[in-house]
């Protein structure tokens, strides 16, 4: 499938059709960093190293210099982030809190 730009749409079945290939293609991404967020807990030893509030800082501060760069409203990218950061730092808890046999260092 080829990429149409925004400006080049001339029609909502065009933006829509954009959209979902978007989406598609974020969702993937998503799935790539829950695929290293999973190997993240395995790797720590306590609950409480699933909040690493430096780390959480650092990554607020690139997606928001990012945003900045492409046109994105900051605001935007930091809501985002930081909701998808909180859902994995709970998910880290969990795993931590009940491992797997077999699955921590």
């Amino acid at each position: 499938m080829s990429v149409r730009p925004p400006a080049e749409c001339e029609n909502m079945e065009q933006v829509r059709a954009e959209i979902d290939r978007l989406d598609s293609a974020i969702l993937d991404l998503v799935a790539e960093r829950f695929g290293y967020v999973d190997r993240a807990w395995q790797l720590k030893s306590r609950r409480e190293d699933a909040v690493v509030p430096w780390r959480i800082q650092q990554v607020i501060d690139r997606v928001r210099a990012r945003a900045t760069e492409r046109g994105v409203p900051p605001e935007l990218a930091e809501a985002l982030w930081r909701q998808m950061i909180g859902w994995f730092i709970q998910y880290e808890e969990e795993k931590l809190s009940n491992p797997p046999a077999g699955t921590q260092k």
